[in-house]
């Protein structure tokens, strides 16, 4: 609350009239409309139908293969593991997914960050700060599978491979980024101190998304290549899977992003109802 508080502190510098103390003004930049709430609900539904349905063509239609690219027998952790992954592959539907959303969301976080430093603008710094805590539910999400995946294709919890170790490493720092929110008081200080961690977190995205291509002896499959290394059965459900996702996550952001403007707007006016 308090750091919401100090959002709208800024709001209010940056919109109040400040001689006539004019609640319209403190607010009008961030008056939530009906198309804006409607294209919310349909891109929701758009999501929800194009992840059930890749869901159903993936467990139906798909078929199980094999996983990783595993030279024979290969020590993974402490465990000999053979390229055996089958039915545990279905993860790749929704781990794969999640992963390229939370790259997408923490990009745009990232240039609304950088929007931020060059403009000094609150509002890009709340629209940078809901980005990011969209992209830590995905980011959340693509741990969690991508831990199942490593325990039924590998057999272990968790192994130093490369491009689980450059995941976990962006991982902390969404994380990082909201601890160090909370340690600033100082509005504009917060602000331009999350807005360059951001920048600097996103710099971890590229690697991690060109990390198997980077180091060739990496176990993780290579999955955007030039033959697409998937028959149709397989593509088709992931792409909607993937789109799926893609809608679900801008449709989170609009929801609370739509939110964050109604509470600083709440906190702007008691602000300038306060001056009075």
């Amino acid at each position: 609350m308090t750091s919401r508080r100090a959002n709208a502190k800024a709001l209010v510098k940056d919109s109040v009239n400040k001689e006539g103390g004019c609640v319209k003004e403190a607010s009008k930049e961030y008056q939530p409309t009906g198309v804006g709430s409607r294209l919310t609900e349909i891109l929701l539904a758009i999501g929800a139908v194009l992840t059930t349905v890749g869901f159903v063509l993936a467990f139906t239609i798909a078929a199980p293969v094999n996983g990783a690219t595993v030279d024979g027998v290969e020590l993974i952790g402490d465990t000999m593991v053979a390229n055996q992954q089958l039915f545990s592959q279905k993860i790749f539907y929704f781990h794969m997914p999640v992963a390229v959303v939370s790259f997408v969301i923490l990009g745009f976080a990232a240039y609304c960050a950088l929007r931020y430093l060059m403009t000094k603008r609150a509002h890009f710094d709340m629209c940078s700060q809901v980005a990011t805590r969209v992209a830590l539910l995905f980011v959340v999400m693509t741990m969690i599978t991508g831990v199942l995946w490593t325990r039924f294709e590998w057999g272990v919890w968790w192994t130093w491979e490369p491009r689980l170790t450059t995941y976990l490493i962006l991982t902390l720092m969404v994380m990082g980024y909201f601890v160090l929110r909370t340690a600033i008081d100082e509005p504009e200080r917060r602000a331009t101190f999350a807005s360059v961690f951001n920048i600097i977190m996103f710099i971890d995205v590229p690697i991690c998304m060109l990390i198997t291509r980077m180091i060739p002896s990496s176990v993780h499959p290579v999955v955007f290549r030039t033959d697409s290394g998937l028959s149709p059965d397989m593509l088709i459900p992931l792409l909607m899977n993937l789109f799926g996702m893609l809608c679900i996550g801008i449709a989170l952001y609009q929801l609370s992003a739509r939110n964050e403007h109604l509470a600083q707007r709440l906190e702007a006016i008691k602000e300038v109802l306060d001056r009075e």
